[in-house]
């Protein structure tokens, strides 16, 4: 974790100079009507340092507090030394699928046709139900 802690502060503190350089690049070179830097470009850049900076301070604190170093950060670190349970994971389950086309289909109509989004909201709802309650009855029950 370190290691992303570093890589972030160092994302942050270059998207900090690109938003400066950016800002007077486009101010220098005129590209506005009244000559000032273009303000879309500038902000973006520059609230993705901030969020970058965000990012690195929780981590850092999350980091501080866990008080021992994790095995990732470790250069003597065997693979046995992480922790063997990761989370369960359901290789065979057709409902993420499912839940992605009904949540594209909701996202098409939000672009091209409020009307499609009538039609995707009860397929994410379902999707989700399914999702959530896949290993409590059929073939996977437990």
């Amino acid at each position: 974790m370190r290691a992303n802690v570093i890589l972030f502060w160092i994302l942050a503190v270059f998207l900090a100079i690109i938003a400066a350089v950016y800002g007077v690049w486009t101010a220098a070179s005129g590209i506005e009507v009244n000559g000032g830097p273009e303000w879309a470009g500038m902000i973006a850049i520059a609230l993705a340092a901030i969020l970058s900076a965000f990012i690195a301070f929780y981590l850092g604190r999350v980091h501080k507090a866990q008080g021992a170093e994790l095995p990732e950060d470790r250069l003597d670190a065997n693979i046995d030394d992480g922790d063997p349970e990761l989370g369960f994971f359901s290789p065979w389950s057709w409902w993420p699928i499912v839940l992605a086309g009904a949540a594209a289909l909701g996202f098409l109509g939000l672009a091209v046709g409020f009307w499609i989004s009538f039609i995707a909201v009860p397929l994410v709802l379902i999707s989700l139900v399914g999702w959530v309650y896949e290993y409590y009855r059929g073939n996977f029950a437990r």
